[in-house]
């Protein structure tokens, strides 16, 4: 049986997407306090580029948990001693990050009582940096997880307090980030439990020889290239779903690739890039196939494959690029 906590910890969280919120909403029912939200400012989003709070934000406002949303606490000297002030005042025991996207100076790190935890969405210290979920897929990982570790000046440098794990197989980073997100909140409040019963949990060093970096993405990652095999490929299409997605270009009119899958067990001799039947079969790298499953051309909503033939806007023999 489990003691009691002894003690409820004050709690100041730091995050900013849905992968954020969902740790969030875990610690507000966990009986710990939460002093105070911090998160990115509301960003100008869709097509008629209105302001749209952070899912944290937006959480937080609901279940009236006081928030901040400094630009940045490594060039504003008002946001560090702002945030040490609520530190005294509320007498807040820790702080929980979750892909806040900020750069935490060490008068920030240190300033409660017993530091910042950070819920990470990979096996440290592989994945380090801004896009881990996403690399663990790309690069055709067996496995990926959440490292909840105490933060350090460096990024993703700290001692890991504990690790939950699952295999990768044929989810996509959409499907993986919601997974990991509920592992996340469910470790970090362990830890938190175990810190308020005992005051201190253990932690050990990452292995620098094996580290690997997950740097920030962006839309040009997405261009798929052929000269892949089917099953990089693959890794490529899931890994970049829902962003920035995968994308070839046809008669020099793009189309994003939301779903395929590898031909199993056939062989080309096309030119790469060739779409060699009805089924949506492209010719890869290394004599692979890559089916295409469900596309969406330009300015057009998702369809399956079929159906974009039927539309014309593909013809059997077209060479992708």
């Amino acid at each position: 049986m489990i003691a009691p906590l002894a003690s409820p910890l004050n709690i100041i969280f730091m995050g900013t997407p849905e992968f954020a919120a969902v740790a969030l909403q875990k610690l507000i029912v966990s009986g710990h306090n939460i002093i105070a939200c911090y998160t990115q400012p509301a960003r100008p989003k869709g097509r008629g580029m209105a302001l749209q709070l952070s899912p944290v934000e937006m959480l937080a406002h609901a279940h009236n948990i006081s928030v901040f949303t400094p630009l940045s606490f490594k060039k504003d000297a008002a946001a560090v001693a702002q945030f040490q002030a609520l530190v005294k005042e509320s007498g807040a025991d820790i702080a929980v990050v979750a892909a806040y996207g900020l750069i935490l100076p060490d008068s920030v790190l240190n300033a409660p009582r017993l530091g910042c935890l950070n819920i990470h969405g990979s096996l440290l210290p592989r994945w380090r940096g801004a896009s881990p979920i996403q690399h663990a897929v790309w690069y055709d990982d067996i496995e990926t997880g959440v490292t909840i570790m105490q933060m350090t000046k460096g990024l993703d440098e700290g001692p890991m307090i504990t690790k939950g794990h699952t295999k990768i197989a044929q989810k996509n980073t959409a499907a993986l980030y919601d997974e990991l997100a509920i592992m996340g909140g469910d470790l970090v409040c362990d830890v938190l439990d175990k810190i308020a019963r005992e005051d201190n949990v253990a932690a050990e060093p990452q292995d620098e020889t094996h580290v690997t970096y997950a740097r920030m993405l962006s839309k040009e990652d997405g261009h798929v290239n052929w000269n892949l095999t089917a099953r990089e490929i693959d890794c490529a299409v899931r890994a970049l779903n829902p962003w920035p997605s995968t994308y070839a270009l046809n008669v020099g009119k793009r189309f994003k690739i939301a779903t395929g899958e590898i031909v199993v067990g056939l062989q080309h001799t096309a030119t790469i890039g060739t779409i060699l039947n009805e089924a949506g079969d492209v010719a890869c790298g290394n004599g692979t196939m890559y089916r295409l499953c469900i596309v969406q051309p330009d300015n057009k909503k998702q369809m399956p494959f079929h159906d974009a033939l039927q539309g014309q806007f593909f013809n059997v023999g077209d060479v992708l690029q």
